[in-house]
């Protein structure tokens, strides 16, 4: 089989196992939250943690005014840390939302849409240069904030996809990245949609040790 053929073939496996998820979940339509910015917090404040404890903290931000990246940036990050009691390392996530905000404020007038000038690659790069922000959250960032073509791993991703034997467990996440890139159609409301419904499958089949295969909406494919 030759490249082409091969790639024709590995995405129209990958679109069934796409709409299969969709037919079983429904249209999730991600990213939960009301603005840019709120979407940024909540890709950060999600890490190691389940989003309803994220829910929880966003609800604390709205309720003392400081889901703003300059009253964000203003605020200790003391008095943060409590209002984000509820996710988890909540002292390490404070600085991280603080070095977000100032970054924000000192080069973009506090609106994260004004990076919009910039190509996805310089984006992506000074994202990943602030601390506290690695490959997935800045990708989270690009993708629902930005509204970029760039697919989001995680350990879900490699989970589910290596007991398909499409890739190695242990994948290098810039390979898997590029695995998605390459296969499926370039296309923002698909990457959005596909990762959304990868999370609900591996929060609610593909477990870590109990996997539910029985009832797994592609395992058949």
């Amino acid at each position: 089989m030759n490249c082409a053929n091969k790639k024709r073939k590995d995405r129209k496996w990958h679109l069934r196992v796409f709409n299969a998820l969709v037919g079983r979940f429904g249209p999730l339509r991600w990213w939960p939250g009301d603005t840019p910015f709120e979407i940024c917090v909540g890709a950060i404040l999600t890490q190691n943690t389940a989003w309803t404890n994220v829910e929880k903290a966003i609800d604390q931000l709205k309720a003392n005014d400081a889901l703003d990246s300059f009253r964000m940036h203003e605020t200790p990050p003391e008095k943060l840390a409590q209002m984000i009691r509820s996710s988890g390392y909540y002292n390490q996530k404070s600085i991280k939302l603080k070095n977000f905000a100032r970054f924000l404020v000192e080069n973009f007038d506090g609106d994260i849409l004004n990076m919009s000038r910039w190509k996805t690659e310089r984006i992506r790069r000074e994202l990943l240069a602030l601390k506290g922000v690695g490959p997935e959250t800045a990708d989270s960032m690009i993708l629902y904030a930005l509204n970029r073509k760039v697919f989001v791993i995680d350990a879900y991703t490699k989970r589910i996809f290596s007991r398909k034997g499409v890739f190695a467990e242990d994948i290098a996440y810039e390979q898997a990245r590029a695995h998605f890139e390459e296969i499926l159609p370039r296309r923002v409301r698909l990457y959005n949609e596909f990762h959304a419904q990868i999370v609900k499958l591996g929060n609610n089949y593909c477990k870590k040790s109990r996997p539910l295969c029985d009832d797994c909406p592609i395992q058949s494919l």
